[in-house]
């Protein structure tokens, strides 16, 4: 799991919110993990 910071901690829900930035961040993590998966291989 990648988890991202949420406006007021809530997530899992209809009004969770992040920022752009918090979510790029995340993307680049799951980036770099598969990237990294992909060359073990």
């Amino acid at each position: 799991m990648i988890f991202v910071p949420c406006k007021d901690g809530i997530s899992h829900n209809e009004i969770e919110d992040a920022k752009p930035e918090h979510l790029e961040a995340g993307c680049n993590v799951l980036l770099h993990a598969m990237l990294e998966r992909a060359v073990a291989v």
